[in-house]
């Protein structure tokens, strides 16, 4: 017995090497048997599949497979592989998170937040109000995983501060009861008895009535910041995750689907750009966030609105844990050149992308540079404005200026980014994993395995449209649970795309919804790293998440099927099939 465990314990140890090895030759006869393009393209979409969701090699390795498989495969050339893996949606991506490093590297997220919380108040409801909100709108424009890191011991500090003073509250409580209740004692006094233990101790009914009510409180109080801290650390991350949502960089999947949809219909009229998904988006990750809100505060604060959101002046505990943010707030100091600097051109990076091309009048890049072709992109922007942060100096050329913050005299100041800070932090497996998708999209459409899928799935034609977007929402959620948000948009929208063209049905119908439901991973800690990181941090149990994640999963699908089945039809006249939709050829 104690063999076969040694044995097994082995297998698990190596069971990523296993899982290397073992699945190529499993799936082997696939192109053995069936010596076709969609069989050969398919045997390399399921093994990237499968490394994928086990992760046995790192998600960014098993992205560079179609560089290898496609060529030797013969579905697609070298270089046509090689070029799939640096588009414009890149582009875009790394604009975006140059401007997210820029506004880590100089605080300006935890002064934005800090300033936000002292805004909103204490109060429990008000509190989770306050972080929900600054946790949703940073991850609009930083990673999830960033807000979340610094959200999360900020939240824990103020609830670590209001339940020590509302413990040291009530201390104080009980002695003044003691002290004041004279009738109480006089009571006492008459029925006092003497009681005796087995070793002969002396003890009073008194005492006892004192250390039971002390402990009952007590108790009462570790319960209610267990459930408070559980809740706070959940709204940190769900509305990290949720916030996400509203804009075309906030998370990678949002990305995919820009690429994606410029790859395989080449004709479409910039359909997705910044403005149009935040027209969407936006509304929908609000209603989203208010419902999530309504029901953590259901779970883990009751429903006694009054209570939780207070009324009345603020009493000395509240006080205390807002001192604390206050404190966290004056330790930032007063804001400085750089600052300033990283928040105008934040401001207007977003100002540009929202003109761009509005949609309901000519952008700016329309009269400038697109009357031709679409030459600027928001791609274009992006790296534009990130690339200011590279020129412009970190301090203004007076008063402190060539002395860094401890004193230290410097030759010139550095630029408000350095190319080592931007190395440290940027995370360019994302890069690679993008890249791998569109070559997944490249090599399926080349071979033509998605012109037999969609045909595979044209049955669904009876179905009507809003019934297929809720259940194929519903398997990407589920899905997603157990495997990266960027591997499931990666293989599933190309699917989607050609099932689409197949029924006639408008392709953003079903790769709108299933892009955004990639990001409802709610449910587990390994789900997204929002997740596991408020898994370390609450004092959670996997069944805590599950039971507010499964609801939370459940309204965010009906929220996305609500916008994409009213102002979503409404902004990409989602109840037609597009003339730009009716085509095969693919974007070189």
């Amino acid at each position: 017995m104690n063999n076969w465990k040694k044995v097994l314990q082995c297998l698990w140890y190596h069971r990523n090497y296993i899982i290397i090895v073992v699945t190529p030759i499993a799936f082997l006869p696939l192109p053995l048997i069936s010596p076709t393009s969609e069989a050969r393209c398919g045997y390399a979409i399921i093994l990237m599949a499968l490394y994928w969701c086990t992760e046995c090699m790192p998600l960014a390795v098993t992205a560079l497979l179609p560089v290898v498989l496609f060529p030797m495969m013969g579905i697609m050339k070298g270089g046509d592989v090689s070029i799939e893996y640096l588009k414009d949606s890149n582009m875009l991506f790394v604009g975006g998170l140059l401007v997210a490093i820029a506004v880590e590297h100089w605080n300006l997220h935890k002064r934005i937040a800090l300033r936000v919380l002292l805004l909103v108040g204490v109060r429990p409801a008000l509190l989770m109000i306050g972080f929900m909100i600054v946790s949703s709108f940073l991850s609009m424009w930083i990673s999830n995983t960033a807000t979340t890191a610094m959200m999360l011991p900020i939240a824990h500090a103020v609830l670590q501060q209001l339940k020590s003073t509302e413990t040291k509250a009530d201390e104080r409580d009980i002695q003044a009861q003691a002290a004041d209740n004279h009738a109480f004692e006089l009571e006492d006094r008459q029925t006092k008895q003497d009681t005796t233990d087995e070793k002969g101790t002396v003890e009073t009914v008194y005492e006892h009535e004192q250390t039971d009510l002390e402990e009952s409180r007590r108790k009462a109080i570790e319960m209610k910041y267990d459930l408070l801290t559980k809740g706070m650390s959940l709204s940190v991350c769900y509305s990290a995750s949720i916030g996400g949502t509203a804009t075309l960089t906030g998370t990678t999947p949002n990305l995919i689907l820009k690429g994606q949809m410029d790859r395989l219909f080449p004709e479409n009229p910039d359909v997705i750009n910044f403005a149009s998904w935040f027209g969407f988006a936006f509304p929908n990750m609000l209603l989203m966030l208010v419902l999530a809100w309504f029901w953590l505060q259901l779970t883990f604060l009751g429903f006694n609105l009054k209570k939780a959101f207070g009324c009345g002046e603020k009493n000395d505990r509240d006080r205390e844990a807002y001192a604390v943010m206050k404190e966290e707030y004056r330790k930032l100091g007063s804001m400085r050149f750089a600052e300033v600097a990283v928040l105008t051109i934040f401001v207007v990076l977003v100002l540009l992308w929202f003109t761009r091309e509005p949609g309901f009048i000519p952008g700016w890049a329309t009269v400038l540079f697109n009357k031709e072709a679409a030459f600027v992109t928001d791609g274009t922007v992006a790296i534009l404005m990130s690339m200011l942060f590279f020129v412009i100096p970190s301090q203004l050329p007076f008063g402190n200026y060539g002395y860094t913050d401890e004193g230290k005299k410097i030759k010139a100041p550095p630029a408000l980014l350095t190319w080592q800070v931007v190395h440290e932090r940027m995370p360019w497996n994302i890069v690679l994993l993008l890249g791998g998708g569109f070559a997944l999209a490249a090599g399926s459409e080349a071979s033509h395995l998605s012109e037999w899928l969609g045909e595979s799935l044209s049955p669904l034609q009876k179905i009507p449209p809003f019934a297929i977007s809720m259940v194929l929402s519903l398997l990407i959620a589920t899905f997603t649970e157990c495997s990266s948000n960027t591997a499931t948009t990666t293989l599933f929208l190309p699917i989607l795309a050609s099932m689409a063209q197949n029924i006639k049905i408008h392709p953003l119908y079903v790769m709108l919804p299933c892009t955004i439901a990639s990001s409802l991973a709610f449910m587990l800690p390994v789900a997204t790293p929002p997740n596991a990181i408020a898994f370390s941090y609450g004092n959670l149990k996997v069944i805590d998440m599950v039971k507010a994640g499964f609801m939370l999963n459940i309204i965010g699908i009906l929220c996305i099927n609500l916008g994409i089945n009213t102002w979503g039809k409404a902004m990409f006249d989602l109840g037609t099939f597009p003339d730009w939709a009716n085509t095969t050829t693919v974007k070189p």
